[in-house]
């Protein structure tokens, strides 16, 4: 066999054997990689600019027909306290009544509990 027929071992190739980059293709590799990295960054910032004006849309719409749902209901109340303010003016004696009777029934209820528990220590 010659010199030319023997085969080159290719397997055994170390990184020795690569070639090296220079400091000035390195310089410009990571230059690449901070230019792609800053356009990754720019397009994360307006998705998120995005998402933020639609959160801000979305959250004034809640906020806007929470107020108005809010308003109904305070009108709804004043209208209740004014149709209960007109019953009592027109009818104070029926509004006295209706009070002392719920006294009255209170404190019946209050007395009948009050028998049942003492009857209840009595065992100790």
């Amino acid at each position: 066999m010659a010199d030319n027929d023997t085969p080159k071992d290719t397997a055994k190739e170390t990184p020795k054997d690569t070639p090296k980059m220079s400091a000035r293709e390195a310089q410009e590799a990571l230059e690449k990689q901070v230019a792609s990295l800053k356009r990754e960054i720019s397009k994360i910032n307006r998705s998120l600019a995005d998402r933020a004006v639609d959160a801000v849309g979305e959250a004034g719409g809640w906020y806007g027909s929470a107020t108005e749902r809010a308003a109904r209901a305070t009108q709804q109340l004043r209208s209740q306290a004014q149709t209960v303010s007109e019953a009592v003016q027109q009818n104070p004696g029926t509004i006295s009544s209706a009070f002392v009777l719920g006294g009255i029934a209170g404190l019946l209820i209050g007395m009948l509990l009050g028998q049942s528990q003492e009857r209840d220590r009595s065992w100790f």
